[in-house]
C-alpha cells in the first residue's frame, strides 16, 4: 500500500517503489518454474516486506546546471531531468546566459539570442524553454531560470554594445573572473529599463516559484574609466554602490511583479552591502563558511558552496596562466565530500529555519553533452540525500 498526503508524495512514492525491484535478462534455470518461461525475465525483490516512511527534509532539493559556457541540446536536459527526479531533487537552477554566450530566446528581446549565442543551431527557443518547463513539471521539478547580472554579461555586447562596458578588454584577469570581460553599464537608467524589460519578458513564460538575478563577482575595474558609467554617475549624484544598489532593487521588483520570488548570489548581500529585501534568498558558493553570516542577516540561503558542492573542480586549470596547472578550486569534490555536508553547521538552533536546503552545481567551461553524466553522477545523489 502506498499513501501520500499529495499527488507529488504519490510520485515519489511510486520512485522509491520502482527501485526496490530488480530484473534478469532470462529466468535462471535453477527457478523451480523456469520451464514455464523459456527465455523471459524475471522481476523481483530482495527487501520484501519493506515498510518505508519517508519525507524531505529541505524544500529545496536543487541541481545547478550551466548550459551557457557549453551548450547542451533539450534531450541532455531531458536525461539530466530524469535522473534528478530518480533522486527526488526537485529544483533545476538553470544558468542559461553568462558572458561567452547568450543562448536564450527573450520574445521582447530577440536579438539577444540572435547575435550573442554561439550559433542559431544553439540556441533555446521560446518552445524548447516550455518543453523542458512541463517536461520538468511532469516529473515532479521546479525550474529556477537565472539570468546572472550585472557581472557576466559580456554577450550581451553582440546586440546592444552601448550597454556593456569593458568589453573584452586586455589583460582580461584586471576586469573578470574569467574571460571574456563585459559586465552592464548597471548605473545607466536606460539599462535598468533593458533588465527589466527582458526579465519581465522571460517571467512572462515561467511557471517556477523563483527567479536569481544572479550578482556575482562583480568587477568594478570594469567601470573605473568607463567615461559612460562615470558619467552617468555624475548626473544621478549617485556613488558606484548607490546606483549598484538601485538598479538590484529595482530589478527585484521586476521579479515580484511576476510573482516570483528573486535569488541572488551570496556578494550581493555580504560584499556589496545591498538592503535586499527579506524575502529575497541568497546562494551560497564562495564557502561553506558564509553561511553563518547570511544567517545573521536573517536571510534565507541555499547552500552551494564550492568546498562542497562544485562539481568543475579537479579537473585542471582551463584559463592557461596558472603554472602549476591546478583548477582554482581543487580538488574534485567527490560524492564522499558532499555526503559529509551539515546544513546546519555554525548555526543556532534559531537559525535552522533559514535554511531552505542546498544544491550541487555543474559549471561547464570543461564540459558537454560528451563527458557529463560521469560528472554529475553519483556525486549529485549524495547531495540530494544531505538535502
Amino acid at each position: 500500500m502506498l499513501q501520500a498526503n499529495t499527488t507529488l508524495g504519490l510520485f515519489r512514492g511510486l520512485t522509491t517503489f520502482t527501485q526496490l525491484w530488480y530484473s534478469t535478462g532470462g529466468v535462471a534455470s535453477t527457478y523451480p518454474y523456469a520451464s514455464f518461461f523459456p527465455g523471459a525475465s524475471m522481476v523481483y525483490t530482495v527487501q520484501a516486506p519493506v515498510m518505508i516512511t519517508d519525507s524531505p527534509a529541505y524544500p529545496y532539493r536543487g541541481f545547478l546546471f550551466d548550459t551557457s559556457r557549453n551548450f547542451f541540446p533539450v534531450a541532455d536536459i531531458y536525461q539530466t531531468l530524469d535522473a534528478m527526479s530518480y533522486v527526488k531533487i526537485n529544483m533545476f537552477h538553470w544558468h542559461i546566459t553568462d558572458s561567452q554566450s547568450f543562448p536564450l530566446t527573450v520574445a521582447a528581446l530577440p536579438e539577444l539570442s540572435q547575435y550573442g549565442a554561439y550559433s542559431a543551431a544553439q540556441t533555446y527557443s521560446l518552445q524548447d524553454v516550455q518543453d523542458i518547463v512541463n517536461y520538468a513539471s511532469e516529473r515532479g521539478i521546479d525550474i529556477m531560470m537565472e539570468i546572472d547580472a550585472p557581472g557576466h554579461t559580456a554577450s550581451v555586447y553582440e546586440s546592444h554594445p552601448e550597454y556593456v562596458a569593458c568589453w573584452n578588454f586586455e589583460p582580461w584577469t584586471t576586469y573578470a573572473n574569467e574571460p571574456p570581460s563585459g559586465q552592464l553599464r548597471f548605473a545607466v537608467p536606460e539599462v535598468l529599463n533593458f533588465t527589466q524589460q527582458m526579465f519581465a519578458s522571460v517571467l512572462s513564460t515561467l511557471p517556477g516559484s523563483g527567479f536569481s538575478t544572479g550578482g556575482d563577482e562583480l568587477n568594478t575595474n570594469c567601470y573605473v574609466n568607463d567615461t559612460v558609467t562615470q558619467d552617468a554617475l555624475t548626473a544621478s549624484g549617485k556613488n558606484l554602490s548607490e546606483a549598484l544598489s538601485m538598479y538590484v532593487l529595482g530589478t527585484h521588483d521586476t521579479v515580484r511583479a511576476a510573482g516570483k520570488t528573486p535569488a541572488v548570489w551570496e556578494e550581493m548581500l555580504l560584499v556589496q552591502n545591498i538592503s535586499l529585501g527579506m524575502d529575497t534568498i541568497v546562494l551560497v558558493w564562495i564557502s561553506s563558511e558564509d553561511a553563518l553570516a547570511v544567517a545573521e542577516k536573517g536571510y534565507k540561503m541555499v547552500h552551494g558552496p564550492s568546498d562542497y558542492f562544485y562539481l568543475d573542480c579537479g579537473a585542471g586549470e582551463w584559463l592557461g596562466n596558472d603554472t602549476d596547472g591546478n583548477s582554482w578550486c581543487d580538488p574534485f569534490k567527490t560524492w564522499q565530500k558532499a555526503y559529509s555536508f551539515d546544513p546546519l553547521q555554525n548555526l543556532t538552533e534559531a537559525q535552522y529555519d533559514l535554511v531552505l536546503g542546498g544544491q550541487q552545481l555543474l559549471w561547464t567551461e570543461q564540459s558537454g553533452p560528451e563527458n557529463v553524466d560521469p560528472i554529475v553522477w553519483p556525486s549529485t545523489a549524495a547531495s540530494a540525500e544531505v538535502f
